[in-house]
Protein backbone atom coordinates (compact mmCIF):
# COMPACT_ATOMS: atom_id res chain seq x y z
CA UNK A 1 0.00 0.00 0.00
CA UNK A 2 0.89 3.78 -0.57
CA UNK A 3 0.29 6.40 1.19
CA UNK A 4 0.27 9.58 -0.24
CA UNK A 5 0.54 13.31 2.36
CA UNK A 6 -0.89 16.66 0.79
CA UNK A 7 0.19 19.55 3.19
CA UNK A 8 -1.68 22.57 2.74
CA UNK A 9 -2.09 25.94 4.37
CA UNK A 10 -5.46 25.06 5.32
CA UNK A 11 -5.86 21.29 5.33
CA UNK A 12 -3.97 18.32 5.07
CA UNK A 13 -5.66 15.56 2.84
CA UNK A 14 -4.07 12.34 2.84
CA UNK A 15 -5.33 8.52 1.60
CA UNK A 16 -4.13 5.19 1.18
CA UNK A 17 -4.02 3.22 -2.01
CA UNK A 18 -3.51 -0.15 -2.85
CA UNK A 19 -3.40 -0.87 -7.09
CA UNK A 20 -5.65 1.27 -8.39
CA UNK A 21 -7.60 1.52 -5.73
CA UNK A 22 -8.14 4.46 -2.08
CA UNK A 23 -8.85 2.72 0.52
CA UNK A 24 -9.44 5.99 2.31
CA UNK A 25 -8.73 9.45 2.26
CA UNK A 26 -8.92 11.77 5.15
CA UNK A 27 -8.83 15.38 5.53
CA UNK A 28 -7.68 17.10 8.54
CA UNK A 29 -7.09 20.64 9.57
CA UNK A 30 -3.76 21.90 9.23
CA UNK A 31 -2.41 23.19 12.70
CA UNK A 32 1.44 24.77 12.22
CA UNK A 33 1.98 24.27 16.15
CA UNK A 34 1.75 20.53 16.46
CA UNK A 35 4.36 18.34 16.88
CA UNK A 36 5.33 15.29 15.68
CA UNK A 37 3.80 12.84 18.35
CA UNK A 38 0.55 14.91 18.11
CA UNK A 39 -0.07 13.93 14.34
CA UNK A 40 1.18 10.42 15.33
CA UNK A 41 -1.50 10.13 17.41
CA UNK A 42 -3.64 11.29 15.04
CA UNK A 43 -2.70 9.20 12.09
CA UNK A 44 -2.44 5.64 14.44
CA UNK A 45 -6.36 6.55 15.58
CA UNK A 46 -7.42 7.11 11.91
CA UNK A 47 -5.76 4.16 10.68
CA UNK A 48 -7.30 2.22 13.28
CA UNK A 49 -10.40 3.52 12.82
CA UNK A 50 -10.66 2.70 9.07
CA UNK A 51 -8.41 -0.98 9.86
CA UNK A 52 -5.55 0.13 7.59
CA UNK A 53 -2.92 -2.07 8.98
CA UNK A 54 0.36 0.20 8.98
CA UNK A 55 2.80 -2.57 8.50
CA UNK A 56 1.21 -3.04 5.13
CA UNK A 57 2.29 0.43 3.93
CA UNK A 58 5.66 0.10 1.67
CA UNK A 59 5.78 3.49 0.40
CA UNK A 60 5.42 7.19 1.68
CA UNK A 61 4.58 10.39 -0.40
CA UNK A 62 5.04 13.87 1.06
CA UNK A 63 3.81 16.95 -0.41
CA UNK A 64 3.97 20.03 1.69
CA UNK A 65 3.68 23.49 1.16
CA UNK A 66 3.88 24.15 5.00
CA UNK A 67 7.69 23.97 5.46
CA UNK A 68 8.02 24.24 8.87
CA UNK A 69 5.75 21.03 9.32
CA UNK A 70 8.50 18.68 6.86
CA UNK A 71 10.55 17.68 9.34
CA UNK A 72 7.99 16.83 12.13
CA UNK A 73 6.14 14.53 9.31
CA UNK A 74 9.18 12.72 8.39
CA UNK A 75 10.09 12.27 12.32
CA UNK A 76 6.23 10.62 12.21
CA UNK A 77 6.38 8.65 9.25
CA UNK A 78 9.68 7.30 9.85
CA UNK A 79 8.34 6.56 14.05
CA UNK A 80 4.85 5.34 12.80
CA UNK A 81 5.84 3.23 9.52
CA UNK A 82 9.44 2.48 9.81
CA UNK A 83 10.35 4.39 6.96
CA UNK A 84 11.01 7.97 5.65
CA UNK A 85 8.53 9.12 2.71
CA UNK A 86 9.71 10.33 -0.72
CA UNK A 87 9.72 13.95 -0.31
CA UNK A 88 8.25 15.98 -2.96
CA UNK A 89 10.98 18.66 -4.30
CA UNK A 90 13.37 20.03 -7.36
CA UNK A 91 15.91 16.82 -6.78
CA UNK A 92 13.05 14.76 -7.64
CA UNK A 93 11.34 16.65 -10.87
CA UNK A 94 13.92 15.17 -13.81
CA UNK A 95 12.19 11.91 -12.88
CA UNK A 96 8.08 13.16 -13.80
CA UNK A 97 6.75 13.08 -17.06
CA UNK A 98 6.59 17.21 -16.62
CA UNK A 99 8.70 19.77 -17.10
CA UNK A 100 9.34 22.30 -14.29
CA UNK A 101 9.39 26.11 -14.97
CA UNK A 102 11.53 28.09 -12.25
CA UNK A 103 11.26 24.07 -10.04
CA UNK A 104 12.61 26.45 -6.53
CA UNK A 105 9.44 28.39 -7.16
CA UNK A 106 6.36 26.35 -8.54
CA UNK A 107 4.19 24.83 -5.34
CA UNK A 108 5.17 20.99 -4.77
CA UNK A 109 1.31 20.29 -4.62
CA UNK A 110 0.68 21.57 -8.40
CA UNK A 111 3.71 19.54 -9.81
CA UNK A 112 1.64 16.53 -8.19
CA UNK A 113 -1.69 18.34 -9.99
CA UNK A 114 0.56 18.99 -13.11
CA UNK A 115 1.76 15.16 -12.66
CA UNK A 116 -1.42 13.72 -12.46
CA UNK A 117 -3.24 15.78 -15.43
CA UNK A 118 -0.82 15.31 -18.19
CA UNK A 119 -0.49 11.50 -17.15
CA UNK A 120 -4.56 11.04 -17.40
CA UNK A 121 -5.74 13.72 -19.85
CA UNK A 122 -2.29 15.01 -21.75
CA UNK A 123 -1.43 17.96 -22.95
CA UNK A 124 -2.22 20.85 -23.16
CA UNK A 125 -4.61 21.22 -20.22
CA UNK A 126 -5.13 23.45 -17.34
CA UNK A 127 -5.70 22.26 -13.95
CA UNK A 128 -7.70 24.51 -11.77
CA UNK A 129 -6.93 23.60 -7.75
CA UNK A 130 -9.36 25.41 -5.62
CA UNK A 131 -7.13 25.78 -1.78
CA UNK A 132 -6.67 28.65 -0.28
CA UNK A 133 -5.71 30.04 -2.91
CA UNK A 134 -7.07 29.36 -6.47
CA UNK A 135 -3.84 28.34 -8.61
CA UNK A 136 -4.55 27.81 -12.29
CA UNK A 137 -1.67 25.79 -13.73
CA UNK A 138 -1.48 25.08 -17.32
CA UNK A 139 1.01 22.32 -19.16
CA UNK A 140 1.95 22.46 -22.40
CA UNK A 141 1.33 19.48 -25.56
CA UNK A 142 4.74 18.22 -24.67
CA UNK A 143 4.25 18.05 -20.56
CA UNK A 144 6.25 21.20 -20.22
CA UNK A 145 4.58 23.41 -17.49
CA UNK A 146 3.86 26.92 -19.04
CA UNK A 147 2.96 28.85 -16.08
CA UNK A 148 0.76 29.71 -13.19
CA UNK A 149 -2.06 32.02 -12.25
CA UNK A 150 -3.19 32.51 -8.65
CA UNK A 151 -5.65 34.05 -7.10
CA UNK A 152 -7.40 34.10 -3.44
CA UNK A 153 -9.49 31.00 -3.33
CA UNK A 154 -13.10 30.78 -2.61
CA UNK A 155 -13.02 30.29 1.25
CA UNK A 156 -10.02 32.70 1.48
CA UNK A 157 -11.84 35.19 0.40
CA UNK A 158 -15.01 34.36 2.30
CA UNK A 159 -13.17 34.89 5.67
CA UNK A 160 -11.31 38.49 4.38
CA UNK A 161 -14.70 39.67 3.49
CA UNK A 162 -16.64 38.50 6.51
CA UNK A 163 -13.77 38.80 8.79
CA UNK A 164 -13.22 42.73 8.01
CA UNK A 165 -17.16 43.68 7.95
CA UNK A 166 -19.35 44.41 10.94
CA UNK A 167 -23.19 42.55 9.77
CA UNK A 168 -21.50 40.50 7.28
CA UNK A 169 -20.91 36.44 8.16
CA UNK A 170 -20.02 33.00 6.74
CA UNK A 171 -21.98 31.32 4.36
CA UNK A 172 -22.56 28.33 2.54
CA UNK A 173 -20.41 28.72 -0.92
CA UNK A 174 -23.58 27.71 -3.10
CA UNK A 175 -24.70 29.39 -6.48
CA UNK A 176 -27.46 31.51 -5.41
CA UNK A 177 -30.86 31.64 -7.13
CA UNK A 178 -30.09 34.78 -8.73
CA UNK A 179 -27.38 37.45 -9.69
CA UNK A 180 -29.36 40.12 -7.87
CA UNK A 181 -29.03 38.63 -4.05
CA UNK A 182 -32.28 39.64 -2.13
CA UNK A 183 -31.07 39.22 1.03
CA UNK A 184 -26.99 38.94 3.03
CA UNK A 185 -26.34 35.38 1.85
CA UNK A 186 -27.70 35.87 -1.52
CA UNK A 187 -26.02 38.26 -2.10
CA UNK A 188 -22.41 37.50 -0.75
CA UNK A 189 -23.16 34.33 -2.75
CA UNK A 190 -23.91 36.11 -5.49
CA UNK A 191 -20.54 38.15 -5.62
CA UNK A 192 -18.34 35.28 -4.63
CA UNK A 193 -19.36 32.06 -6.30
CA UNK A 194 -20.56 33.69 -10.03
CA UNK A 195 -17.77 36.74 -9.16
CA UNK A 196 -15.30 33.78 -9.09
CA UNK A 197 -16.99 32.20 -11.80
CA UNK A 198 -16.34 35.25 -14.34
CA UNK A 199 -12.48 34.88 -12.80
CA UNK A 200 -12.04 31.50 -13.62
CA UNK A 201 -13.55 31.95 -17.07
CA UNK A 202 -11.88 35.24 -17.64
CA UNK A 203 -8.37 33.10 -16.85
CA UNK A 204 -9.18 30.22 -19.04
CA UNK A 205 -10.13 32.51 -22.10
CA UNK A 206 -7.20 34.65 -21.76
CA UNK A 207 -4.60 31.65 -21.53
CA UNK A 208 -6.25 29.33 -24.66
CA UNK A 209 -6.02 33.26 -26.60
CA UNK A 210 -2.60 33.79 -25.60
CA UNK A 211 -1.74 29.90 -26.43
CA UNK A 212 -4.52 30.13 -29.40
CA UNK A 213 -5.62 26.39 -28.51
CA UNK A 214 -8.17 25.09 -26.74
CA UNK A 215 -7.30 23.64 -23.12
CA UNK A 216 -9.29 20.61 -21.36
CA UNK A 217 -9.67 22.33 -18.27
CA UNK A 218 -9.88 20.18 -14.85
CA UNK A 219 -10.62 21.38 -11.36
CA UNK A 220 -9.86 19.74 -8.67
CA UNK A 221 -9.41 20.59 -4.67
CA UNK A 222 -12.34 20.74 -2.00
CA UNK A 223 -14.23 23.14 -3.18
CA UNK A 224 -13.60 22.49 -6.61
CA UNK A 225 -17.41 21.23 -7.45
CA UNK A 226 -18.78 24.91 -6.25
CA UNK A 227 -18.30 26.22 -9.45
CA UNK A 228 -19.29 23.22 -11.91
CA UNK A 229 -22.65 24.21 -12.88
CA UNK A 230 -21.63 28.65 -13.22
CA UNK A 231 -18.51 28.09 -14.92
CA UNK A 232 -18.44 27.75 -18.54
CA UNK A 233 -14.63 26.84 -19.01
CA UNK A 234 -14.42 23.77 -16.42
CA UNK A 235 -15.02 20.54 -18.33
CA UNK A 236 -13.78 18.19 -15.58
CA UNK A 237 -13.81 18.05 -11.99
CA UNK A 238 -11.12 15.31 -10.26
CA UNK A 239 -11.12 15.89 -7.27
CA UNK A 240 -8.69 13.41 -5.91
CA UNK A 241 -5.97 14.89 -8.86
CA UNK A 242 -3.52 15.94 -6.44
CA UNK A 243 -3.25 12.68 -4.64
CA UNK A 244 -3.26 10.69 -7.75
CA UNK A 245 0.19 12.46 -8.68
CA UNK A 246 1.51 11.43 -5.83
CA UNK A 247 0.86 7.93 -6.20
CA UNK A 248 2.46 8.22 -9.20
CA UNK A 249 5.35 10.43 -7.50
CA UNK A 250 5.36 7.40 -5.03
CA UNK A 251 5.72 4.40 -7.78
CA UNK A 252 8.28 6.00 -10.34
CA UNK A 253 10.54 7.60 -7.96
Amino acid sequence: MILTIDIGNTNIVFGVSRENNWLKIWRIQTDWSKTADEYEVIFRSLFTGSKICKEEISKTVLSSVVPSLIRPFREMLSHLLGHFPILVEPSIYDKLPVEILNPYEIGTDLVADATAAFIRYGGPCMVIDFGTALTFTTIGKSGKILGVAIAPGLQTALKSLTGNTAQLRDVQLAAPPSVLGENTIHAIQSGLVLGFAGLVDSIIGRTEAELGEKLTVIATGGLSSVLQNVSSGIQLIDENLTLDGLKFIAEHV
